[in-house]
């Protein structure tokens, strides 16, 4: 089962509770929300004297989309209805749909804390990462940091403006965008590694790459962060290299390869199944011994517009998984097609989004222009 805590748009707190069998129940009020989806059986026999309570003081709602599935809507009439049947399920130590419910409100609730580097990030607030593409075809600013010394004074920039990480890619992966050689990722960007750490040693970086050859080279020449498009699954050896170099994972969602991900749009429900995709994969990186983990839902990657924007505003939704939040929508399509804006129009429609992302839990910016975000966490930083 996988335990999730939400906030959809008609209340204020959800659980979220998911496994891998058809029954569906839904407990809902204006200001508190429980839904149990997908609940294995035992689990949901375990809780149904509960359910049954319900269904005799409350109003029921019943819609059958299959015979595998049905759903049950329950309007509860007051709080403490809920409160009450919550807290006698929480009672019971062995019960599994109480355990999942705990784990919920605890990750929920976690303010994580990591040593990366000489650096403690403590996610109560947001910090910034800001984007070095040392490549030829991004989307953004592809063919610009080519050389070394362009790359390496474009860091130093960054890290001037603000930037509290560096993330530095040797292969574009804009939709459409073919894969490199390792060979040809590790040419590009360990020298440029090398020469910022030479000049500045302090700097945390972090790798953009799904390959554990490029990963390697990378952490063996001081990198601390392994950012992976693909959430350990092309590549999942990379895991090992992370563990052995005590790095940090971010893990990402994506559909397909950059290539065909934009083909690959279809689902079931957009933030559940990436919610159930994160989960599964940070679990791999616990299980493999990696402990400092950030979680990114893959704005763009395998998404239409809707799919963005609601993931952006739900993006509170991944909390209860219980590792900081990542969030990179900087100068991408969905801006541009939404407003009708080419790349280098995009940075103040890309600010505003990021203020909603924060408010809405992120703690890392992804973005390109470091001088907006460290601008947006300043002002934001007086209000949250």
């Amino acid at each position: 089962m996988i335990a999730q805590i939400l906030h959809p748009d008609d209340s204020d707190f959800l659980i979220y509770l998911s496994g891998k069998y058809s029954n569906h129940s839904v407990l809902n009020h204006k200001s508190f929300f429980i839904e149990v989806r997908y609940v294995a059986e035992n689990i949901f026999v375990e809780s149904e004297s509960f359910l049954n309570e319900f269904i005799k003081t409350n109003r029921l709602f019943y819609k059958k989309e299959s015979d595998a599935k049905y759903d049950l809507l329950f309007q509860i009439d007051s709080f403490e209805i809920i409160k009450n049947h919550l807290q006698q399920i929480l009672l019971v130590k062995h019960n599994a749909l109480a355990n999942e419910i705990r784990g919920a409100i605890k990750n929920y609730n976690r303010i994580n804390e990591y040593k990366i580097g000489n650096k403690t990030f403590s996610f109560h607030r947001p910090y910034l990462m800001g984007i070095l593409n040392i490549t030829p075809d991004s989307f953004s600013d592809g063919g610009k940091f080519m050389s070394i010394n362009d790359a390496v004074k474009h860091a130093l920039k960054m890290i001037d403006d603000g930037a509290d990480i560096i993330d530095i890619g040797g292969e574009s992966t804009r939709p459409g965008s073919e894969p490199i050689t390792a060979e040809e990722e590790i040419k590009r960007v360990i020298p440029v590694i090398t020469e910022i750490l030479n000049k500045r040693p302090e700097v945390i970086l972090s790798i953009d790459t799904y390959k554990s050859r490029v990963a390697f080279k990378a952490l063996e020449a001081g990198v601390k962060i392994v950012n992976d498009i693909s959430g350990f699954t092309f590549d999942p050896e990379i895991a090992d290299v992370c563990k052995e170099y005590d790095a940090t994972a971010v893990l990402m969602h994506i559909r397909g390869t950059p290539k065909t991900m934009q083909n690959l749009i279809e689902y079931k429900e957009v933030v559940s199944d990436i919610y159930d995709f994160l989960k599964m994969q940070t679990d791999f990186a616990l299980n493999k011994g990696i402990d400092k983990i950030i979680i990114d839902p893959g704005i763009g990657f395998g998404k239409t517009i809707n799919h963005n924007f609601n993931i952006i505003k739900r993006l509170k939704d991944f909390k209860s998984l219980g590792f900081p939040i990542l969030i990179g929508v900087s100068r991408k399509s969905f801006i541009g097609k939404t407003l009708n804006l080419e790349v280098n129009e995009r940075d103040l429609p890309t600010a505003a989004i990021e203020s909603v992302s924060i408010f809405n839990s992120a703690r890392i910016l992804r973005t390109h222009n470091v001088q907006n975000g460290k601008q947006i966490i300043k002002l934001l930083g007086e209000i949250i």
